[in-house]
């Protein structure tokens, strides 16, 4: 059970690690989608250092919460993917272009936002020659962990009389 928690902790940290190297180091913007996409896994990494420090029942507990956050996280994936192959229009209003109604010339200037926004139908692609956007992989990483975690907090029962003759007197 330590193992699965301290799994998540690393897990979500490293979803958080690579949205920010991308983002500082190789230089793309993310869009707001992919910043509600990041939203899950910080939570996860909360969950997974809870569990950690919690007797096996509470853990097992606590991480079982983590299988609703991941969904959350491949449903926002789904729907970010869904608006970069142009399926539908993002919910969010942010990743629209904004409309100015009316004002003068500086007016529309200081009513822009100071750090332009990246769309969110222009998929960021993290590895080269795989056509899959950061949205459809973190997406998919979100679906293996859903998994991972149904496999570490499974009750694993042994029968202990199993294979042992019993000693009749």
């Amino acid at each position: 059970m330590r193992q699965t928690a301290v799994l998540m902790v690393v897990a979500g940290a490293a979803a958080l690690g690579i949205a920010w190297w991308s983002e500082y180091v190789l230089g793309h913007v993310p869009c707001g989608l992919c910043l509600w996409e990041r939203w899950p896994y910080r939570i996860v990494a909360v969950l997974g250092l809870l569990a950690a420090f919690l007797p096996r029942d509470g853990a097992r507990s606590v991480l079982v919460l983590c299988i609703p956050v991941l969904a959350v996280a491949v449903g926002l994936g789904f729907v970010h993917v869904g608006v970069e192959q142009g399926w539908w229009a993002s919910p969010l209003p942010e990743c629209r272009a904004p409309v100015f109604h009316g004002g003068s010339f500086a007016q529309r200037l200081a009513a822009m936002p100071a750090r332009p926004a990246k769309p969110c139908d222009a998929p960021t692609y993290l590895v080269p020659g795989v056509p899959l956007s950061m949205a459809a992989l973190g997406s998919l990483y979100a679906g293996v962990l859903i998994f991972i975690v149904r496999r570490g907090t499974q009750v694993r029962t042994r029968f202990r009389g199993r294979g042992r003759k019993s000693i009749q007197g």
